[in-house]
């Protein structure tokens, strides 16, 4: 896909992204994390625990240091030398205390990733959930690639970043608190002395960031379109060779490619400068510790032990300060992925349930109910119903029919029609804005859109199956019907002898794109799925225009049979496909232009019948 962006190597010291409204998405975040909130406090006690007991150790550490040191001069003038015993306590004493330490690591480790896996698991199902709560004009302005980003990228980015950006915060928080009160208990001048490299590090750091910036950028830019490039090129690579722009295509890329390496190695060795930079002004620190502890050590101000855990406690320092920097960067992606996300899932949902339910009275117990589609027919009327994808522009302009049940109605027309939007109003995935569309005389607004939709099969020119077996696929039409009764609507769809040539036969394996069979038997199999659902009306969008004539005619017979005793509406391409339709519907411009069948029509010599000769016309 143009535009993907892919993330290289180095790309982590990139910029993040950035929400829109961090301090709002903040509060939704923290709201929904509410529910975790007890687990989320024995992380939050346990990475501080284990912090702390890490923090004491080089402390203890040092006492072990000092006394060598002063076992050592003991000996030498001549006292009891070494005290292995206290030594051997000491060092116990530490084990005791980092095996704590890891012990509680380890526990909020395995609690934290549990939170974070069961945030990103409920927010899938919950935009899975959304997606068929979603009016459908949310999909006439969003990309099928923008939801699955979010419910994959976004949930994935989410999820990780709980789990890391809370551990590093509150461990380099924690770190940072304990670690400067531990130096100042050694020596406030080492303290400042270490502080102020800080500073002199942040700077330089800075400097190079904000150089590095705009190559990264960049080269996130053009990683993107040389992903793009690629991907354009070997899906039409086929068309690249037949007007020979090989060349063309390969200068195009080398220019973007040449970009992109320039990007990339100036980013990357701008980059790489942070590390050694820091670690330089980090050395001179040390240097500048080892002088001042050692002056400090001979006076007598601080022990032999204390410089040593000072030079211990002086790297623990710097590192949670590098590590807050890298968390805010991820903070930034958790908080835009979260804004993402929410804005989803907080967007306007379609009116599942209705509040003005049609009633009846029950024949067999007298008493009132709601109307579902077992009561249904096949009556289908339009009453003077008008229509507009936005209010400014109107697709349907005082429609008028009526449709008996049984009878097949062909809707016919130019492009842009109104025959599609026709059959979208009918099943409510748009509500219309005047007039009313009625089943036996029930408003269809009347039914809630779930139940409203039982009465309908649909067969679309784009045919849609699952990876799965070709059995499944049938029975996805109705998923308590028997096995035998999927092989019957298979042959009424004449498909079952192609499926029984197949190795597997009804087991056959259907890949993702179902492309280990032809577009004419992934239409018989949507036909026959629609048989076995045996729904009252059936819309059907004429999908031969791809296929030979044989697997045509083939196609038109199941379809037949599919109609047989329903109510249909046919969506056509072919007009000759529907010379036997009991009424005819032509469009233009959102008006029924002209009514009746196919003789009528003709006999009219109008619109219709100029429409329909084209189809034959030779052309020179």
């Amino acid at each position: 896909m143009a535009g993907r962006r892919h993330r290289g190597p180095g790309a982590a010291a990139a910029p993040a992204e950035k929400a829109k409204d961090f301090k709002g998405t903040f509060k939704k975040l923290v709201n929904y994390l509410s529910r975790y909130h007890l687990a989320i406090i024995i992380v939050i006690l346990f990475t501080i625990g284990s912090t702390l007991f890490n923090i004491v150790g080089p402390k203890i550490l040092g006492k072990a240091t000092t006394e060598v040191f002063n076992g050592l001069i003991s000996k030498i003038q001549g006292g009891a030398g070494i005290d292995f015993d206290k030594i051997a306590k000491i060092l116990l004493t530490l084990l005791c205390l980092y095996l704590i330490s890891s012990i509680f690591s380890y526990i909020q480790g395995f609690i934290m990733a549990s939170v974070s896996q069961n945030v990103a698991y409920n927010l899938r199902k919950e935009i899975s959930e959304k997606i068929n709560r979603l009016p459908m004009n949310f999909y006439d302005k969003t990309t099928y690639g923008e939801v699955l980003s979010r419910i994959t990228n976004d949930v994935d980015t989410l999820g990780m970043g709980l789990n890391q950006t809370m551990h590093q915060l509150i461990t380099s928080v924690a770190t940072i608190i304990g670690v400067f009160i531990m130096m100042m208990s050694i020596s406030p001048l080492m303290t400042l002395i270490a502080v102020i490299t800080l500073p002199v590090s942040a700077i330089l750091v800075m400097l190079v960031v904000k150089r590095s910036q705009k190559y990264f950028m960049a080269q996130q830019e053009y990683l993107g379109h040389v992903n793009g490039q690629i991907e354009e090129v070997f899906g039409g690579h086929g068309i690249v060779k037949l007007f020979n722009k090989e060349e063309t295509v390969l200068h195009e890329f080398e220019t973007t490619n040449e970009v992109l390496y320039q990007s990339a190695w100036k980013s990357q060795f701008l980059s790489g400068l942070m590390q050694p930079v820091m670690a330089f002004v980090g050395n001179l620190g040390y240097v500048a510790v080892v002088v001042i502890g050692g002056y400090l050590s001979i006076k007598g101000t601080i022990e032999v032990g204390d410089i040593q855990s000072f030079i211990q406690y002086v790297k623990q320092f710097t590192q949670p300060v590098s590590q807050l920097a890298q968390v805010s960067n991820m903070l930034q992606s958790t908080m835009a992925a979260s804004e993402r996300v929410f804005e989803f899932l907080d967007g306007p949902e379609e009116e599942q349930e209705s509040f003005m339910h049609e009633t009846l009275i029950d024949p067999e117990t007298g008493k009132e109910r709601n109307v579902t589609p077992d009561d249904l027919t096949g009556e289908v009327a339009f009453e003077h119903v008008n229509f507009g994808y936005t209010r400014d522009k109107r697709i349907i302009n005082d429609f008028n029919v009526q449709v008996k049940p049984g009878q097949k109605i062909a809707i016919v027309g130019p492009t842009g029609a109104g025959k599609t939007t026709l059959v979208k109003l009918l099943m409510r995935f748009y509500d219309i804005d005047d007039g009313a569309i009625t089943l036996n005389g029930y408003d269809v607004q009347g039914f809630d859109r779930s139940e409203l939709r039982e009465a309908f099969g649909m067969v679309l020119q784009d045919t849609w199956l699952f990876k799965g077996t070709i059995m499944e696929n049938i029975r996805y039409g109705r998923l308590e019907a028997t096995d035998e009764e999927v092989i019957e609507a298979a042959k009424a769809a004449h498909v079952h002898h192609f499926i029984q040539t197949l190795a597997d036969g009804y087991n056959t394996e259907l890949n993702e794109e179902a492309s280990n069979i032809s577009q004419g038997q992934k239409q018989l199999l949507t036909i026959a799925r629609a048989i076995l659902a045996d729904n009252k009306i059936l819309i059907l969008d004429e999908a031969t225009s791809s296929v030979d004539t044989r697997t045509e005619v083939l196609i038109q017979e199941a379809m037949d049979n599919l109609m047989r005793g329903r109510t249909s509406f046919v969506i056509a391409h072919r007009l000759s496909t529907i010379k036997n339709a009991d009424v005819i519907l032509v469009l233009k411009d959102g008006d029924v232009i002209e009514q009746g069948n196919h003789e009528e029509l003709m006999a009219q010599k109008g619109f219709y019948c100029d429409l329909y000769n084209s189809q034959f016309e030779e052309t020179a």
